[in-house]
């Protein structure tokens, strides 16, 4: 297998109330077009592209989640495996900004704690806006999230949101610690977590307890999490629906 037959898959999820926005971001991503039509997305729509950065071959897998309380019990079983996620509200929807904090909690309950970000969409509609400058960056520094203002109609930010996805969860990848065998182990492996079981304390005189008896092996397990790997050539961009 070549080198450059390795790349790295994340999964986005795209989270919020509807009609904020959601589809038409991704739309607008993978596929460069912007539709003013608004169509309610039922349960998961899914979108992919692929992108080049930091000399790393990336595909972004990007789902579009229903905004709907009518599809929790769907869309929160697509939630599970993701690295990252996108919470949008809209400008002139106040609901979906008081909703934010729900969504990141559905999500981090799925998840655990994943590169997110905060995207207040439909910025170009700022003089019906129903949420103040103050109150979204507020919201942003208490939970602690990258906030962008964007319009998916302008093309504005879109590309930045995803950006910066990408680029946090390559740090994690980069970041994670590989414990190194002990020069006295003869298995060469190295990885992310250990097998080592203990030595049982018994010292009995049964068969019994020789045969439950445990060696530490210390074997240690080679794990890189989300490369997966594609054979043929690749193009740094592409779009497919499912």
């Amino acid at each position: 297998m070549r080198e450059e037959d390795v790349e790295v898959a994340i999964k986005v999820v795209v989270v919020g109330n509807g009609a904020v926005g959601k589809s038409s971001m991704i739309q607008r991503y993978c596929k460069g077009i912007f539709t003013k039509d608004y169509k309610k997305t039922i349960g998961v729509d899914f979108l992919e592209r692929q992108i080049s950065v930091r000399g790393e071959d990336v595909r972004l897998m990007l789902w579009d989640t229903a905004g709907q309380e009518e599809f929790d019990a769907i869309t929160k079983a697509y939630y599970r495996g993701a690295q990252a996620c996108a919470i949008v509200f809209s400008t002139v929807d106040r609901d979906s900004f008081d909703a934010v904090e729900k969504w990141r909690t559905k999500v981090e309950d799925e998840c655990g704690n994943i590169p997110m970000v905060l995207v207040q969409n439909k910025i170009d509609l700022i003089d019906q806006a129903l949420v103040k400058v103050e109150e979204a960056d507020e919201l942003a520094k208490r939970l602690r999230l990258k906030f962008y203002r964007a319009s998916v109609k302008e093309d504005l930010n879109v590309n930045d949101v995803f950006m910066y996805l990408t680029e946090k969860y390559l740090e994690i990848l980069q970041n994670v610690d590989v414990e190194e065998p002990k020069p006295s182990q003869h298995k060469n492996v190295a990885g992310m977590f250990n097998t080592t079981s203990p030595v049982s304390a018994s010292q009995g005189g049964n068969n019994n307890a020789r045969a439950t008896q445990q060696v530490e092996t210390g074997d240690i397990i080679t794990l890189k999490p989300n490369k997966q790997r594609t054979k043929g050539k690749k193009n740094k961009i592409s779009c497919s629906l499912l």
